[in-house]
């Protein structure tokens, strides 16, 4: 499958990587029917699904029961009267009708929005007439169902509602009698061209409104890296990307590069996240590859690994937030196994990694992805140097590169205001060492001035979190008479030491910080809460707890 799209297909350093690694675009690319389709018609007995749930139901999907499965929901939805460019949301959790639904939406060119379950009413009615959604396919579940139904009435453009089960109340179709009765499957004439939008995120952000994502046809080809380089996956490797399908991670770890490496994915459709469940998985199951945020893998690590066989276990990598280098090390110890950190934003495919040839640096999120050209500018203009900070950016002069999005749907002035000039600005800041490993800093607007430094809430944060008394915590700028801005700590107290909250722990914190990292970072401010404000993704919002204390 690989060799379709990539005239070399191994590598064996960076400078190799980015010589000659090249991705061949088909004309009209169609990830339904060009992979999907491919492998059930080179592999039909290929496991493509290995779906489980947290009640003990397991069911192997092969690529020719894959590609059955999603062109019955293709004609199904096709009977609705969903076609090319029609936006339809998905809210499936881990159900494996998520796979069916989004493959089908490919197939006959319309537009897949996948969306978490913990949308409100109001958040639903936000989506449904930002984007004029068609259709909402759903959990049968009877808060999610309560959710879609109150926001009917103010969703003029919603014309079918599908439960794909358990419930499936009065006002909502049948998705499972409805892709079981389907006529057999006609493929449009034209499906789509490789500019057609595919895929939308709704972006929750840390201000405003949610922004519309907008991806076209060929952004699947973009992650080739991600699944094949970065994650490190081949046709036996069994991946477990941790993440629901509402979120963009779940394409990036779930499908897209995953199938094109002819890996088999491994889904746990669960309620509640325990970590000795994810172990036991990856036990029972004999999982040989994991993706998941560095805040997973600490708990991971508070398990005892010794009571688990993780021997199948042979490539771990990360990616979401700041990976604490005492996470790194502890989980080698244990495992054997060196965690490659990666990143990238809704908006792109993997833009910066460590990949297989790479010695990674702990806590580095590693190099640019060849696809990409990213530059570090500072706010002259003008490229950093080694050890100077600079805001991520990505040159499209020669064109938009494989994975980028296409725009911020409905909103010309938006897409403007971060890519403009043959230059796409991230908004997040980075720095680049000697060898061009690059480090995080935080976003732009989150980057502290203190003192004529440049200071990033990430590598405070990761101090701090190396302390015992704390489970999570912020890091913001105050306004400071002297000093500009001062660092302030917002800290969330693990149990046992909430009793201890005065004085005395907060210089035993502020020494904490002092021994890990650079003296002048540490917080001169430190407050305890009962918890942080956060979006509905888990990103804390910093600009809330700035404007608090800008109102004290």
């Amino acid at each position: 499958m690989l060799e379709r799209f990539l005239s070399q297909t191994t590598f064996t350093s960076q400078d190799d990587f980015i010589q000659n690694f090249h991705v061949k675009v088909p004309e009209n690319f169609n990830f339904g029917y060009d992979v999907v389709d491919a492998w059930a018609t080179e592999a039909p007995d290929k496991i493509a699904l290995c779906w489980t749930n947290d009640h003990g139901v397991h069911h192997d999907f092969t690529f020719s029961e894959l590609k059955d499965y999603t062109d019955r929901t293709a004609s199904y939805f096709q009977s609705l009267g969903i076609g090319h460019g029609d936006m339809v949301m998905l809210i499936l959790k881990r159900r494996y009708e998520f796979w069916f639904s989004i493959i089908a939406l490919h197939k006959i060119g319309a537009v897949a929005i996948p969306a978490t379950h913990l949308l409100t009413g109001k958040d639903i009615i936000y989506r449904n007439n930002a984007a004029d959604i068609k259709m909402i396919v759903c959990a049968g579940e009877e808060v999610i169902l309560n959710h879609v139904k109150d926001a009917l009435p103010y969703s003029p453009s919603v014309k079918h509602l599908v439960s794909a089960g358990p419930i499936v109340p009065h006002g909502f179709e049948d998705f499972q009698k409805g892709v079981l009765g389907a006529a057999p499957f006609v493929k449009p004439e034209h499906p789509n061209r490789n500019d057609d939008i595919s895929l939308m995120y709704f972006t929750s952000g840390t201000t405003g409104e949610p922004k519309m994502v907008a991806h076209d046809f060929t952004y699947p080809l973009g992650h080739i890296a991600t699944g094949c380089y970065w994650h490190n996956l081949h046709e036996d490797s069994l991946h477990l990307t941790v993440a629901d399908t509402g979120w963009g991670k779940a394409v990036w770890g779930k499908l897209y590069g995953q199938w094109i490496a002819g890996a088999t994915v491994f889904v746990y459709d669960h309620e509640k996240f325990h970590p000795a469940d994810i172990l036991q998985m990856i036990q029972n199951y004999h999982i040989t590859s994991l993706c998941a945020p560095p805040t997973v893998f600490r708990f991971l690590i508070r398990e005892d690994l010794t009571h688990y066989d993780l021997s199948s276990l042979q490539y771990c990598t990360i990616a979401g937030e700041a990976l604490n280098p005492a996470v790194y090390e502890t989980f080698r110890k244990l495992t054997g196994i060196k965690l490659m950190e990666g990143f990238g934003q809704t908006e792109t495919t993997l833009t910066i990694a460590t990949f297989p040839w790479m010695e990674p640096k702990p806590g580095s999120m590693g190099v640019p992805n060849p696809e990409y050209v990213v530059d570090l500018l500072k706010t002259d203009g003008t490229s950093a140097a080694p050890g100077e900070q600079g805001q991520i950016v990505i040159r499209t002069s020669q064109g938009k590169p494989l994975g980028l999005f296409k725009e911020y749907y409905r909103n010309p002035d938006l897409t403007r205001e971060v890519w403009h000039d043959g230059i796409y600005y991230t908004g997040d800041v980075a720095w680049k060492d000697e060898d061009g490993y690059f480090w995080f800093v935080g976003r732009v607007d989150d980057v502290i001035k203190s003192s004529g430094y440049r200071i990033g809430p990430f590598e405070v944060e990761s101090a701090l979190m190396t302390h015992p008394a704390v489970v999570e915590c912020a890091i913001t700028g105050v306004p400071d008479e002297i000093r500009g801005q001062v660092v302030k700590a917002t800290i969330v107290l693990a149990e046992a030491y909430r009793g201890q909250a005065g004085e005395a722990l907060v210089r035993e914190l502020q020494d904490h910080v002092k021994r890990i990292t650079a003296p002048y970072k540490y917080p001169r401010v430190i407050e305890f809460v009962e918890s942080l404000p956060k979006t509905i993704s888990g990103k804390i919002r910093r600009k809330e707890i700035r404007s608090g204390d800008e109102g004290k």
